[in-house]
C-alpha cells in the first residue's frame, strides 16, 4: 500500500522541475512513511511513497523492466502475483525481486493494455513506456484504491494517489466545480468521475486510461464493469460455491511480509472474515475490536463471543469520540468535502490499530454483495407499488401528497411517510436518488445560491448514465445493487475506509470485494440475496456455520455517532463559529440567513438537521484548508 504521482508534459518534452515533483510525492507522505522514490526525464516525471509489506528488502519504486524502457509507480496488492510471475516467466521474462510490482511492468510488455485484464486485487498505478512514449493509469475493478488526474495551466498532466498530490502542483487551477459542490450536497460525498475542482477528475473503477507525450490526445477506456444474469443454482450448491470462492479469496489476501489481523465487530460480515483467516492462520490471529467510551451501542460483547468461539486473540480498542481537537484532521484526510459521519469512528479505528500491525482484513462489500442494507427493503416494496399503480395516478395521487404531508423527524418511524411517499410519485431511478441523497431537494435549493442552482445539471444524471450502460432485461433489484456499488461504495464506504487508514499508514483489505467473487455474486439469483425481506440471505448461512448464530440472526449495529446531540451539545459553539466564518459568507455558494434559519431549526429541536449541518460543517473545513495552502 502506497502513495503515487506522475506528471506528463503533454505539450512537448519540459524537465519536469524536481521541486514540483517532490512537493506531489510528499504530499503523500502518510500513504508511505517507509520509503521514497522518484524518477526525472524530460517529459516525465514519477514519484513514490512506500508502505513496505511485501519484499520488504527490495520493491523500491519507480520499478523499471530490464533495460529501463518501461517503468511503474504503483498503490495496492495483487494478490496472484505468484502465477503471474511464473505465467510471465515461462514466457521469457525476467524477474529480479520477489515484489508484486514487478509483475506489472512485464504484464504491460506482454500484453499491453490488457494486462489489467490479468491482474487480481486492489490497484492503482502510472506506468512509464518511454519506447511508446506513453503513461498508463488503471484503477482495480471495484474502486478500493484511488486516482485522481488532471491538468494544469500550462500543459502538464497531474495524477496522484489523493486529490493533495495535484494541489500541491503551482499550476492547477483550484476553481471550484459547480457540479461538484452540487453532487456534495446531494449525496454527501463526490461521486466518480467528478472532483471538488474543475480541473481534475477521478479515474472511474475499472477503468485506464492512455496519455501521448507531447499530445493532447487521450483517451479513457473501460475494461471491467459488473454485469447481472442469474443462473439456475440451488442454495446447497451456492452455499458450496460460496464457502469454497471465499476461502480461496480469505487465503489470497493473506500475502505479506509482515504480521496481519483482522477487524471484528462481531458483525455478520467481519465475523465470517475472522472464522475463515482463523481457520488459514499458521500463528494466532490477532482480531481487533473497537469500543466507544460513553456509547450505548458497543459491539464489544458481541465480537468477544465470537473471538472466543473461534479462539482468536482479541484485542479490544478503547477510543474517545468526543477527542474534538482532533476531528480538525478530518477535512484534511480527504481533501474533498466529505460528509460520511462514521468516517471519525473509522479514523479513530485505524488509528488504534495502526499502533499494532500494518495490514488488516475487513468485512466491507457484504452489504452491496449480497443486498444486505435495510434501505433495499424499502426500495423493492415501492417498486412493488410502482408495477402496479399506473403512472399517472401515483404521480398525481401520492407526489401530492409527499408534499403535503409534514416532516415528522421525532414522530415514530412508522409516521415518518414524507419521503416515501414522494417516492412513490416519482420513477424508479428518481426513488432511488432520493433515498440516496442526503438532504430533501427543497432544503437544497433554499441553501445553495442561486447561481449554482441555475445551472443546467442535476447530480441524478450519475444515476442516468449507470443506468444506461445496463442491458434493457436488467431487474430493478439488479439495477439498485449497480448504482450502489459504483456510487455509494466506491464513492463514500471505500474512499472512507482509504483515507482514515492510509492517514496513519495501515493498510486494509476487503476480500468480499474481490471481483471474482463479485462476479460470481451477479450470477447468484435474488432470492439466495434477500429472502423474506432478509438481505445477506446466503453470506449469513455461510456464517453461521463458522460463528454463533446469535452473531449472525440479530440486528445491525455499529457505531453511529450522534450527530443531533452532538451539534447541539459539545460541537454546537463550534459549529456556530464555522457555518458564520468568512470562509463561507465569502464562498458565494451559500445562502447565509438559510443557514442560520437552519441553525436555528436544529438547535430548538425543530427539526433533525444534523445531517446537512455536518456537511456544511465537512465543507467549510475543507475550503479553509484549501486557502490555507494557497
Amino acid at each position: 500500500m502506497c502513495g503515487l504521482s506522475a506528471i506528463l508534459d503533454l505539450t512537448g518534452q519540459r524537465l519536469p522541475e524536481a521541486e514540483q515533483l517532490t512537493a506531489m510525492t510528499r504530499a503523500l507522505a502518510h500513504r508511505g512513511p517507509d520509503g521514497e522514490g522518484m524518477h526525472r526525464e524530460p517529459g516525465v516525471g514519477l514519484g513514490h511513497r512506500r508502505l513496505s509489506i511485501i519484499d520488504l528488502a527490495g520493491g523500491a519504486q519507480p520499478l523499471w523492466n530490464e533495460d529501463r524502457s518501461v517503468a511503474v509507480v504503483f498503490n495496492g496488492e495483487i494478490y496472484n502475483f505468484p502465477d503471474l510471475m511464473q505465467r510471465l516467466q515461462g514466457l521469457g521474462h525476467q524477474f529480479h525481486s520477489r515484489s508484486d510490482t514487478e509483475v506489472i511492468v512485464h504484464a504491460w510488455e506482454q500484453w499491453g493494455e490488457q494486462c489489467v485484464e490479468a491482474l487480481q486485487g486492489m490497484f492503482a498505478f502510472a506506468l512509464w513506456d518511454r519506447c511508446q512514449g506513453v503513461l498508463f493509469v488503471a484503477r482495480d475493478r471495484l474502486g478500493i484504491k484511488p486516482l485522481y488526474y488532471g491538468f494544469s495551466e500550462d500543459g502538464w498532466l497531474l495524477v496522484g494517489s489523493e486529490l493533495k498530490a495535484l494541489t500541491a502542483h503551482p499550476g492547477l487551477s483550484r476553481s471550484l466545480d459547480p457540479k461538484g459542490v452540487m453532487d456534495y450536497f446531494a449525496y454527501g460525498y463526490i461521486p466518480d468521475p467528478h472532483s471538488i475542482y474543475r480541473q481534475v477528475k477521478k479515474l472511474e473503477p475499472g477503468y485506464c486510461a492512455r496519455f501521448t507525450l507531447g499530445s493532447g490526445d487521450w483517451r479513457l477506456r473501460c475494461y471491467w464493469d459488473l454485469s447481472f444474469a442469474a443462473q439456475p443454482l440451488t442454495e446447497a450448491a451456492a452455499l458450496q460455491q460460496l464457502q469454497e470462492l471465499l476461502g480461496q479469496t480469505v487465503q489470497s489476501h493473506t500475502l505479506a511480509d509482515v504480521p496481519l489481523g483482522a477487524f471484528l465487530s462481531g458483525g455478520v460480515d467481519s465475523s465470517l472474515i475472522t472464522a475463515l483467516l482463523a481457520k488459514q492462520s499458521q500463528t494466532p490471529l490477532q482480531a481487533l475490536t473497537v469500543a466507544f467510551t460513553g456509547s450505548r451501542e458497543d459491539e464489544a460483547p458481541h465480537a468477544r463471543a465470537v473471538a472466543q468461539h473461534l479462539g482468536v486473540q482479541q484485542q479490544l480498542l478503547t477510543v474517545d469520540p468526543l477527542d474534538f481537537e482532533r476531528l480538525e484532521r478530518l477535512p484534511g484526510l480527504y481533501d474533498e468535502p466529505f460528509a460520511d459521519s462514521s468516517a471519525w469512528p473509522t479514523f479513530l479505528l485505524c488509528e488504534a490499530a495502526a499502533s499494532r500491525m500494518k495490514v488488516v482484513l475487513s468485512g466491507d462489500g457484504g452489504d452491496e454483495l449480497c443486498a444486505g442494507y435495510s434501505r433495499y427493503r424499502l426500495f423493492m416494496a415501492e417498486q412493488q407499488v410502482r408495477q402496479r399503480v399506473p403512472s399517472w395516478l401515483r404521480r398525481g395521487l401520492f407526489g401530492p401528497m409527499g408534499m403535503l404531508y409534514p416532516k415528522l423527524d421525532n414522530a415514530p418511524r412508522w409516521l415518518r411517510a414524507k419521503s416515501t411517499l414522494q417516492a412513490l410519485g416519482e420513477g424508479p431511478l428518481e426513488g432511488l436518488f432520493r433515498g440516496a441523497s442526503m438532504m430533501d431537494p427543497a432544503m437544497g435549493q433554499g441553501l445553495l445560491a442561486p447561481d449554482l442552482m441555475l445551472l443546467d445539471y442535476h447530480p441524478i444524471e450519475h444515476f442516468y448514465r449507470l443506468n444506461a450502460r445496463l442491458p434493457e432485461q436488467v431487474a430493478f433489484h439488479d439495477r439498485m445493487l449497480y448504482l450502489d456499488f459504483k456510487t455509494f461504495l466506491a464513492g463514500r464506504v471505500l474512499t472512507k475506509v482509504d483515507r482514515a487508514s492510509m492517514a496513519v499508514g495501515l493498510e486494509v483489505r476487503v476480500p468480499l470485494l474481490d471481483h471474482r467473487l463479485v462476479e460470481w455474486a451477479g450470477r447468484l439469483p435474488w432470492c439466495l440475496k434477500m429472502q423474506g425481506g432478509q438481505g445477506k440471505y446466503l453470506l449469513k448461512k455461510l456464517a453461521a456455520q463458522q460463528v454463533p448464530a446469535t452473531a449472525v440472526y440479530r440486528s445491525k449495529q455499529g457505531f453511529i455517532p450522534p450527530l443531533a446531540a452532538w451539534l447541539r451539545g459539545p460541537l454546537q459553539e463550534r459549529l456556530q463559529d464555522r457555518l458564520s466564518s468568512r470562509v463561507i459568507t465569502e464562498s458565494g455558494l451559500f445562502h447565509p440567513r438559510w443557514i442560520h434559519w437552519m441553525l436555528e431549526q436544529h438547535r430548538k429541536k425543530k427539526q433533525d438537521l444534523s445531517m446537512p449541518l455536518w456537511s456544511l460543517l465537512m465543507f467549510e473545513g475543507m475550503l479553509r484548508k484549501a486557502q490555507n495552502k494557497g
